[in-house]
């Protein structure tokens, strides 16, 4: 819009969890033209939102009658609500769907100078790497309006489209065609950009793999990683955002790991130089079973994500400044692909196991049933959800097996992570740090929203850790936080509770006795 000449007073970004709340309905009524973002190809739960759904698209094409209503996005592709079904067309009168890009779309819908064309004459086309590079930083104004500012994070598209020549049966990134990657230079001008309007969080994402970020194709399956060019686009985005606070990155395909084990790990190295730590490099495994890998294309067979797993642990898994591990694996399994048997479940889950026995660590599985869409191999298959209650045995059985000790293993008692944000409460008090794949972090008190806080770790659910304030202020902390100290007790609470005030630490110890133990994670004031 802004390269269409349109003045930025007359741009304005809402989210529907702000529209659920009652916000921005005046500005729908009153607005040109309402552009609706929307559809997921990877289902899950959100800690703070829920994506839009059909029938809120619909609300709001109704409430805003007469006005252009443009609708794009992943919805394009077809629209589902949850893993394990089909995604499904739909069809809205009042409103068009963007087929290709729907910033493209928009651009050559708002003719300069002539108000809108008619959006049936308008073709649906893909945007080039140019035309983001110029509306990446022109654009970057709009980050002030998200309800979270100044704490978002921005993703940074690098490249899109698969240079695989098979692709994976449920994949809709064969859609975007061939890899097109952006220039390092317009990335970094987009970083800059952004980093100008305040923000400090970024997440190189969007690509299917970091590591083939300009590689170069050798006419082999995988083209040749480029560590080489890593660097310079890493180095390039902390040269002009010195006091950014997360960088962080999103896919790798553990393929390519495997193949170039020497670039791969130049690549993990570089990454951890420039990076900020708690970083995830989220691995589309999808299945341990050889047959499934075969009949749906997967990326790699289960030896290669092995080997790719204990490369990025070896370089990655030392303890980094905010108290995770610098940089870690994070694996995605999906059940109900073609070929899968029983069978597929324990294939699987003996995988997963084998990790654990071998003390390798990863920071999230992120365990789901596929969601397919048309024109995928995946589409015409029947056997999606076969397996449902096979599979939901099988999720608990990697939560309380698997999850739960690999979550000890990652933040022990007696933890401390730095810049805990305060989101939820629920009973008590939820919060994250700002990254990639955060992890959530359950506070036993009612702590204002927004705060951010060092914690210590106290003990580990399946998914979510408990934590206490750190360093605790013994002389004014609530019952139930100072029960959570390591080491502390009803009985020994109950003591401290007694014995307050406390001068300093030998005040403390003579009035309970050995406390060494809690020393480290208190203050006295």
């Amino acid at each position: 819009m802004i390269d269409r000449g349109i003045p930025q007073p007359h741009i304005h970004y809402i989210t529907i969890d702000q529209i659920r709340k009652g916000l921005g309905h005046d500005l729908l009524k009153a607005a040109g033209l309402i552009v609706i973002i929307a559809g997921m190809t990877v289902p899950g739960k959100y800690l703070r939102g829920t994506p839009i759904n059909l029938s809120e698209i619909g609300d709001i094409t109704r409430a805003t009658s007469g006005t252009p209503v443009i609708l794009g996005g992943p919805i394009r592709l077809g629209y589902g609500s949850q893993g394990g079904m089909r995604a499904s067309g739909f069809d809205f009168t009042g409103l068009t769907l963007a087929q290709s890009d729907i910033e493209s779309f928009v651009y050559d819908m708002l003719a300069p100078g002539r108000g809108l064309k008619d959006p049936y004459s308008v073709d649906h086309r893909e945007r080039t790497t140019q035309e983001i590079a110029r509306w990446g930083v022109k654009g970057a104004f709009m980050i002030d309006q998200h309800p979270d500012y100044p704490h978002v994070m921005c993703e940074l598209e690098t490249y899109r489209g698969c240079a695989r020549p098979e692709h994976c049966s449920f994949c809709t990134e064969p859609f975007y065609g061939e890899s097109d990657f952006r220039n390092i230079r317009d990335v970094v001008s987009e970083v800059r950009a952004l980093y100008h309007h305040g923000a400090r969080y970024f997440r190189i994402g969007r690509q299917p793999d970091l590591f083939s970020y300009h590689a170069r194709d050798r006419g082999g399956e995988l083209p040749v990683p480029d560590p080489d060019a890593i660097e310079r686009l890493y180095k390039g985005i902390r040269n002009i955002a010195p006091a950014l606070k997360v960088l962080h990155m999103d896919n790798a395909n553990p393929g390519t790991i495997a193949a170039y084990p020497l670039e791969s790990e130049q690549i993990a190295k570089i990454i951890v130089k420039y990076h900020t730590s708690g970083d995830v490099a989220a691995m589309g495994m999808e299945s341990a079973d050889p047959a499934v890998v075969r009949a749906n294309c997967l990326k790699a067979m289960p030896g290669d994500v092995l080997e790719a797993i204990k490369l990025v642990n070896r370089v990655g898994d030392k303890r980094g400044d905010n108290g995770m591990p610098e940089l870690l694996p994070g694996l995605n399994i999906i059940h109900g692909l073609k070929g899968e048997t029983s069978e597929t479940f324990d294939h699987n889950f003996r995988f997963l196991k084998m990790l654990q026995d071998n003390g390798l660590m990863v920071r999230r599985i992120n365990i789901r049933q596929v969601m397919t869409f048309p024109g995928t191999s995946m589409w015409q298959d029947e056997g999606t959800g076969k397996y449902h209650d096979l599979f939901m045995r099988f999720k608990d059985k990697v939560r309380e097996g698997i999850d739960l000790p690999n979550l000890k293993r990652l933040v022990p008692v007696g933890t401390v992570l730095k810049g805990v944000m305060c989101e939820v409460h629920d009973g008590i008090t939820f919060g994250r740090q700002i990254a990639s794949y955060p992890l959530l972090v359950g506070i036993p008190d009612r702590l204002p929203l927004g705060q951010f806080m060092d914690v210590t770790v106290t003990g580990h659910g399946h998914r979510s850790i408990t934590a206490i304030p750190y360093p605790l202020d013994i002389n004014s902390a609530k019952a139930r936080l100072i029960s959570q100290l390591p080491g502390v007790g009803k009985k020994r609470t109950r003591s401290i509770i007694r014995s307050r005030p406390y001068r300093d630490g030998d005040d403390l110890a003579g009035k309970l006795g050995d406390v060494e133990g809690i020393l480290p994670f208190i203050k006295i004031e």
